[in-house]
């Protein structure tokens, strides 16, 4: 019979505590579940893992293992001492009968212990949810649309073998979504084991590049270009918005990065996000020499300092 080392199983220091043992147990058990796990003898790790918490959660059966001592390694021969409080209904730990725990163990607690545990009884389990991007057109968070996905989900064949299944769903885009927020399918996540319900799927909405608009939250921002005499003397200009186009109003004197609001014409919502346009100067190239004079006059007429309180 092989002495079990149940702190190397669970990765933990002898003088873990209780706390540190669970969660060292959920993370193995999660890594090894014998219905989701691709790892190598993840069923054997598995049932390792269950038997070494069965002992560890339990302060008795703990101090009674302890008393081994420090001295024993995994792989040593182990013959239990004279009296040993373990073995068939010994010391105070009667047998729960139908676990599949080792040998080893059952020598110092008897059979299963107190309680069979749940590594060798399988319980329903609800599936896992899952999160997938959705990316979509900006123009569709301004009105409800719907569109047809393709979602691969893990699943078993007859032998137990692991694949992929394929399924399209048409999902509605509701008016008014944003980026990040998330759009729930109920009962499309994975499959729960012995007859459980599935997990939810969620949608996490992303936008898609656009080349003229740029969200943030509910508000929509376009750049504009736009010529100096455009900015300095005022004019009407025609542009896009996610909505058609709209006319507005350049006033005289603006300044390159300021912003002119259109209240409410943003991603609808409650209340309306806003649309800005943000004016974005643009020079014409001196490429010429009749372009370059016209700038040389300029800067005589102007006689302007761009720099005249840099730093002040």
């Amino acid at each position: 019979m092989q002495y079990r080392d149940y702190y190397e199983i669970m990765g933990v220091k002898r003088d873990a505590p209780p706390d540190e043992i669970k969660k060292a147990y959920r993370k193995l058990a999660r890594l090894y579940h014998p219905d989701i796990s691709k790892e190598k003898n993840a069923e054997k790790r598995f049932k390792e893992a269950g038997e070494a918490y069965e002992v560890l959660k339990d302060p008795k059966k703990r101090a009674a293992y302890d008393r081994l001592g420090a001295n024993w390694k995994n792989g040593q021969e182990f013959h239990p001492p004279p009296n040993w409080g373990g073995g068939s209904g010994g010391g105070g730990f009667s047998p729960g009968g139908g676990a599949d725990f080792s040998e080893f163990f059952e020598s110092l607690f008897g059979g299963s212990g107190e309680s069979q545990h749940p590594q060798t009884r399988k319980y329903p389990t609800r599936g896992e949810d899952r999160t997938v991007n959705l990316v979509i057109n900006l123009e569709d968070a301004y009105h409800e649309t719907t569109q047809t996905i393709l979602l691969r989900s893990p699943a078993k064949n007859q032998k137990g073998h692991a694949k992929k299944e394929e399924q399209r769903l048409k999902v509605k885009i509701p008016k008014g979504i944003r980026e990040t927020q998330r759009i729930r399918l109920s009962g499309k996540g994975d499959a729960g084991t012995l007859n459980a319900p599935p997990g939810d799927l969620y949608l996490k909405i992303a936008f898609k590049k656009n080349p003229l608009y740029r969200a943030k939250e509910k508000d929509v921002f376009l750049d504009l270009p736009i010529a100096p005499w455009e900015l300095m003397l005022g004019t009407t200009i025609t542009i896009p918005t996610p909505e058609g186009e709209v006319q507005i109003k350049i006033p005289e004197n603006s300044k390159s990065g300021q912003k002119l609001r259109l209240k409410g014409r943003g991603i609808p919502g409650k209340p309306d996000g806003d649309f800005f346009v943000v004016l974005t100067l643009v020079l014409p190239p001196a490429k010429d020499d009749g372009s370059k004079a016209l700038y040389k006059k300029m800067a005589q007429d102007f006689a302007f300092n761009p720099r005249l309180n840099f730093g002040a």
